[in-house]
């Protein structure tokens, strides 16, 4: 990767970890399902003027919108808003990568190799460790919850994207943003049963500058610029060499939320925090590791 392309992907970090003190600054004046439905709208309005719509059915657009869009935040931002500390949910949240990788073996029949088993069992001890304390540390166990669920949306998500693939189609920044309207349907409805008319018109009365803010860097710097830098290096580089990039979201997302939210993290959070990090660095560069050794890498078998 070029030294330009580097900075471009060290940038994409920084965005996508400062995308989660975004949010909780959000969720200060917004409730979570109104201000998912505000950021999507904010993301079509301002993408449609300068992206092509793409060239896929509108039911794969409405499959991914609704499990990678509607679904990964819908839980994310609730969680937030139910006690799940920002850095701990940007670190919690990549767990997407595991859970794809069991969705990808049921819905798509690819193999689990060593290395994935190995990095589910790693990971997956560590997430256990966070779970166990809630009651010890300012994360709440429905927060915790609620983001594993939108985790799994999100994996749900990269299936959909990888079937769009397997289709023909190259889905990239200009499915972000013309699927976008779709999630903002689910999202108001929800809203209007579990948030209410009257919390709704409230927040739409109060609304900030600082709300303003959070939901133009949620639509304009984490999804559009973000996705966008995103597929442009996904379009240069191998697959391989662009993910282990958002292992240092969790990084910035943590460091950033310490230091402007005041949130500590316990020291048996560190350790599960640890090894769920372990787990996603086993299963991204596991492969590269073996082939300099000269090792064959094992296939357990094929769900």
């Amino acid at each position: 990767m070029s030294f330009k392309d580097s900075l471009l992907g060290l940038l994409i970090v920084i965005i996508w970890g400062v995308n989660f003190l975004a949010i909780a600054w959000g969720l200060d004046g917004l409730p979570p399902l109104l201000m998912g439905a505000l950021r999507f709208t904010f993301v079509f309005c301002v993408g449609f003027m300068f992206i092509k719509k793409p060239d896929i059915p509108l039911k794969w657009m409405v499959a991914y919108a609704l499990a990678i869009s509607f679904g990964q935040f819908a839980f994310l931002f609730s969680a937030m808003s139910m006690g799940m500390p920002a850095g701990l949910a940007s670190l919690i949240l990549q767990s997407q990568a595991l859970f794809t990788l069991i969705f990808a073996a049921l819905l798509l029949n690819e193999k689990i190799k060593f290395a994935q088993l190995l990095s589910m069992m790693v990971a997956g001890v560590g997430l256990y460790i966070i779970a166990g304390t809630g009651e010890d540390s300012s994360m709440t166990l429905i927060g915790f919850v609620l983001t594993i669920i939108g985790a799994a949306s999100w994996a749900l998500g990269n299936v959909v994207n990888r079937i769009i693939s397997n289709k023909g189609f190259k889905p990239g920044i200009d499915l972000v943003i013309w699927s976008a309207w779709i999630p903002v349907i689910p999202f108001m409805l929800s809203s209007f049963i579990f948030e209410g008319p009257d919390l709704i018109m409230a927040s739409l009365q109060s609304f900030s500058w600082v709300s303003f803010l959070a939901l133009t860097y949620l639509a304009v710097a984490a999804s559009i610029s973000g996705y966008g830098l995103w597929s442009y290096l996904l379009g240069r580089y191998p697959a391989g060499t662009v993910a282990p990039l958002s292992l240092g979201v969790p990084i910035v997302g943590i460091s950033v939320s310490a230091y402007f939210l005041n949130e500590s993290i316990t020291d048996m959070q560190w350790i599960g925090g640890s090894l769920v990090l372990l787990g996603l660095i086993i299963n991204a560069f596991w492969a590269k590791l073996t082939l300099k050794l000269g090792f064959k890498k094992p296939v357990v078998k094929q769900v």
